[in-house]
């Protein structure tokens, strides 16, 4: 069984290519690149663009700010607990880097 806006999408993309939505785009008629994951191409393509990044070096990130915050902070009991957030996180960042590889 068809998607039910399958004919409304055709539709589209027939009135699209009729008015020439479709011509001068970037990249016509040049190859398409050569990929590690065709199957998954589209989705890390659209990831890469908006900025995403494995979970690991988002966790990294907050890892060094937490780093800077425990250099500028002389409070003992706030250092404690800088302290053990950066613990959590090395583990949580070893653990998805793991992920990550498989």
């Amino acid at each position: 069984m068809d998607h039910p806006l399958l004919d409304l999408i055709n539709a589209r993309i027939e009135k699209a290519e009729a008015e020439g939505a479709f011509d001068n785009l970037a990249g016509a008629g040049k190859p398409l690149p050569k990929v590690d994951d065709p199957e998954n191409e589209l989705v890390n393509r659209l990831v890469r663009e908006s900025g995403g990044v494995p979970e690991f070096v988002s966790l990294s990130r907050t890892l060094t700010e937490l780093r800077q915050q425990l250099a500028e902070t002389g409070d003992r009991t706030e250092r404690r607990q800088i302290m053990k957030e950066m613990s959590m996180l090395e583990a949580r960042i070893d653990l998805a880097r793991k992920a990550y590889a498989k």
